[in-house]
């Protein structure tokens, strides 16, 4: 595939060399260890002696994942790059190089694309990401984005969903419903509008909506954990806690049990909860898209990882246990009761999925 090859018609709203050039002289420098980047048929890299490489790729479609009329290009950008941007986070790499492929609806302009790269390396350059090629597209049904991210680590220093075993410590970064409060807030909740004066400070609004349009990417936790080996086993929360808790409990054939009052949950989710009569806990569930860590840690290193979260620039919340598979997975509700932990994350192709 070639960097940044177009395929877009020079009589469209985008002409093809223009925007390969605007988009390469703006966010297309690299360092030493790229040796050919954008303008040839594919990129030449040389990664760090020793090291191995990380991949990841995340598709967005709008009115999927996106919808324009709520975010600008900007948000938008941002947070596809923070999608990839977790997963390396999630694996304790150090994320690298990054590939962008669009495919733009007719009507856009090359402003508009140029705010939507922006937003990509405001996320990444942080990191020190360097953007090395991609494709572009027409498209007759929305704007589609794909993000290919490469990270690196050390051998001895990768996290997977595998590795988690029966009396592990479930610990989560940051707080959990947030992004699905601030959604509901720019789109309504089952089709039902959201007030502007449901009973919410701005400051709690601002505060909920920007992390669902700009959250935050735990890389520094991720590579604390995996170059200390605490970790026994993480995922990043993109889809919600319920649903990623499955995914390693199946990769690494074991059971857990989660303790609902111990979910972390911020001021302003527990007023939205409030506000409009939902339960924080379900909200913190469901929600996917907060981007925070879930990982798993042996009880011998407990007092080892509670005392390196201090150095965090986040909460470390534990909230349950690994348990044998037997027992599935089950939540302790507030009233101290125990039941089947039901699956409210957000799942493609699922025509009952809520998020």
């Amino acid at each position: 595939m070639a960097p940044h090859r177009s395929r877009l018609s020079s009589a469209g709203r985008l002409a093809e060399f223009p925007l390969i050039e605007d988009l390469a002289g703006r966010f297309g420098a690299t360092g030493r260890s790229v040796l050919v980047g954008i303008g040839d048929d594919a990129a030449i890299l040389r990664p760090p002696s020793g090291d191995l490489f990380l991949l990841t790729t995340d598709l967005l479609a709008e009115g999927v994942h996106f919808d324009l009329t709520t975010a600008t290009f900007e948000a938008i950008g941002y947070k596809a790059a923070v999608a990839n941007l977790s997963d390396i986070a999630a694996m304790g790499g150090i994320p690298r190089y990054l590939l962008v492929s669009l495919a733009i609806p007719s009507g856009h302009t090359q402003a508009e694309i140029r705010r939507l790269y922006r937003g990509m390396m405001s996320a990444g350059l942080p990191h020190r990401v360097e953007l090395i090629g991609g494709d572009t597209s027409s498209s007759r049904q929305g704007l589609f984005i794909n993000l290919t991210l490469a990270g690196t680590a050390k051998p001895d220093h990768i996290l997977t969903r595998s590795g988690a075993r029966i009396g592990d410590l479930l610990y989560v970064t940051g707080t959990l419903g947030d992004s699905l409060a601030g959604l509901q807030l720019l789109t309504g909740a089952h089709g039902k509008p959201v007030r502007a004066d449901a009973g919410l400070s701005k400051e709690t609004r601002r505060y909920l909506v920007e992390r669902h349009l700009r959250p935050t990417p735990r890389l520094a936790v991720g590579q604390l954990l995996a170059k200390h080996r605490l970790a026994t086993s993480a995922i990043d929360l993109s889809d919600g806690l319920s649903g990623d808790l499955t995914h390693i409990c199946a990769q690494s054939r074991v059971g857990a049990e989660v303790d609902m009052l111990t979910l972390p949950l911020s001021p302003a989710c527990l007023d939205y909860a409030e506000a409009h009569r939902k339960s924080p806990f379900e909200l913190a569930l469901a929600g996917g898209e907060d981007y925070e860590l879930l990982i798993t840690v042996s009880p011998k290193h407990k007092t080892q990882v509670e005392r390196l979260a201090r150095s965090f620039d986040c909460r470390l919340s534990r909230i349950g246990r690994i348990q044998p598979p037997q027992r599935g997975l089950t939540v302790i509700g507030p009233d101290g009761s125990s039941h089947k932990l039901t699956i409210t994350s957000y799942r493609h192709f699922d025509a009952t999925s809520s998020v």
